[in-house]
Parts: structure tokens; C-alpha cells; sequence
């Protein structure tokens, strides 16, 4: 698996929104790790459980469980790894939409992660959190908006690490691809009382994304000065 470091690509405007997207996943896990004992009882409570709302036909439920879960983590590795695809992504989407835009983008992409999360794991009755889903939606709306820029990247050949630099299109799409392998095998296999990754969350997150980045008018270039990224 391919791990990316940085990209090489200015942004016109201070990444406000993406800084404090970040800003408030570490309070969360903060906030996680202040709870001690407590933790496991909060997030039952708090957290998106997809058998408790799902119903034929739909979804039941607030929406503050989904918000809510995408600012958890269950670990500091899950936090770290959300936390570096989003650092080195997310501002140049929020660059192209906007501060305002890319607050409600960012949001929209987590619910509809979320969603299709429930949607393939309808009986799962294990706590759904983390900014992955969201996340993915960056991802989705970066490789149709920035195809050809260069992220440099650390390829892992067997002993050895290899950077080098690599266009977007080609770490992203490889990024979903394993997502979609991911997910079709974990089709059919019981997940109501088993934990893991919510590899269908990432995949409808990185749609998501794709289709908020058109609809938001995300694909028209600005012409403000560059500021280094």
C-alpha cells in the first residue's frame, strides 16, 4: 500500500475550515481518552449504530449520531492516518470551494458515507466512528479536480522505501480500487457482532464526494494568487 506524504500544489487562501476540521478531531479523541472506563459506554450511546436505526424501507434516526461520530477515532493510529490524508487534501478542496462551501461539503460527504455504510451493514450493531468516510469524500473530490498533481509518495519494496512522485489520479484511484476489493469481500460476510473497517463507507464517502465537488462548482479554477501549500 502506498502511503502519501505531501502533494505539490499552492493554494490561493489560509485553510481555515480544513485546520479546524483537524482541530476538532483531536479534541474528540481527547475528550475519548478523558473518559476512561466510561468510553465504551459513551460511545454506545453517542456513536452512528446501524442496527439501531435501520428499518426497511429507511433510515430512523438523529443526525446528531452521525455527526457526532465522525469527529471519534478509535485509536491514535486511525486518528493519525484520517488526520494526514486530510492535512495534506483537504486544503486545496477547501481551496476550490470556499471556506463555507467546503464546511457543508465536508459534512454532506460524511453523511452520505454514513448512509451507505448502513445501507450494506443494516444488522451491525457495532459502533460506527471515525472521519474516514468524510475523508474519502476529500479524496473523491481532489482526483477529479487535481488528476495531474504530483503527491509524493513512500512505496513499501519489501525492506527498502522508495519516494517518489506520483500523479493524484494514479494514488487516489489506487487508494478506491482497494477500498472496492476490500468491500466486495466482505459482501455476505456477518458483521452485526464483528468489528473492522468500513470499507463501504469509504467507497460511498469518495462518490460522495465526486458528485458534491460537481454540484458545488468545485471543478472552476480560481485565479487568486498562489500561496505555498
Amino acid at each position: 500500500m502506498v502511503l502519501p506524504l505531501k502533494d505539490i500544489n499552492p493554494t490561493h487562501r489560509f485553510p481555515l475550515v480544513n485546520i479546524s476540521l483537524i482541530g476538532l478531531n483531536f479534541l474528540g479523541f481527547l475528550y475519548e481518552l478523558a473518559l476512561g472506563p466510561q468510553l465504551e459506554r459513551f460511545l454506545f450511546a453517542a456513536a452512528f449504530v446501524p442496527s439501531r436505526y435501520y428499518v426497511p424501507g429507511g433510515l430512523e434516526g438523529d443526525s446528531q449520531s452521525i455527526l457526532l461520530s465522525m469527529f471519534l477515532h478509535g485509536g491514535w493510529v486511525h486518528l493519525l492516518g484520517n488526520m494526514l490524508y486530510l492535512w495534506i487534501f483537504g486544503d486545496n478542496v477547501e481551496d476550490r470551494l470556499g471556506h463555507a462551501r467546503y464546511l457543508l461539503f465536508y459534512l454532506l460527504a460524511g453523511f452520505g458515507a454514513t448512509l451507505a455504510h448502513a445501507a450494506t451493514n443494516p444488522h451491525s450493531s457495532i459502533p460506527s466512528i471515525g472521519a474516514s468516510g468524510a475523508i474519502a469524500g476529500v479524496l473523491g473530490a481532489y482526483a477529479i479536480a487535481y488528476p495531474r498533481v504530483r503527491v509524493v509518495t513512500l512505496i513499501p519494496l519489501g525492506f527498502y522505501m522508495q519516494l517518489t512522485e506520483l500523479p493524484a489520479l494514479f494514488v487516489l484511484g489506487l487508494w478506491f480500487v482497494l477500498q472496492l476489493f476490500s468491500g466486495a469481500a466482505e459482501i455476505g460476510v456477518g458483521t452485526a457482532q464483528t468489528g473492522g473497517v468500513a470499507w463501504w463507507a469509504h467507497i460511498g464517502g469518495f462518490l460522495a464526494g465526486i458528485l458534491l465537488m460537481v454540484l458545488l462548482g468545485g471543478l472552476r479554477r480560481s485565479s487568486r494568487p498562489l500561496r505555498s501549500s
